[in-house]
């Protein structure tokens, strides 16, 4: 009986600490993201060392907007082609979701984790991707600023 009550017990300080996106926090979303890493349901991980791609998000203020895959170059500038998702920002029984769609499917991924540098989503698959900020990289050296 103990350990029941100490189970639960842990079970719910856990549940008590997840994060509880507000719609106030979804401008936080807009930006380049770089994967870190996938947490599988099964408690694997897999990790990414180098990625040649990441997530551009641009969620306006009515919470719609889209995603794109890009390319960082090493002068700082990305590279990017007409594929894109739109995304749609639902909250639903104090969660917050990002619904995508494409002329050829539609999916939803709840949001776990959202902070500046920090973003966590979750997919039907029980996937966890577990994202942070990125910005241009200048390998050139020449000192210019990025636009």
């Amino acid at each position: 009986m103990k350990n029941a009550f100490k189970i639960l017990l842990l079970s719910l300080f856990f549940v008590g600490c997840q994060q509880k996106i507000q719609p106030t926090d979804i401008a936080k979303i807009n930006g380049y993201w770089e994967i870190e890493k996938v947490v599988f349901d099964e408690g694997k991980d897999k990790d990414y060392k180098m990625n040649e791609s990441y997530d551009y998000f641009d969620i306006g203020k009515d919470n719609k907007g889209s995603r794109k895959k890009v390319m960082p170059q090493m002068d700082g500038s990305f590279l990017t082609n007409d594929s894109y998702e739109n995304v749609a920002v639902r909250f639903e029984d104090d969660k917050a979701f990002l619904d995508y769609s494409t002329p050829y499917a539609k999916w939803s991924e709840e949001l776990i984790t959202l902070s500046d540098k920090e973003l966590v989503l979750k997919n039907s698959e029980k996937k966890e991707y577990h994202y942070k900020k990125a910005g241009p990289i200048n390998l050139t050296g020449d000192g210019e600023k990025i636009k």
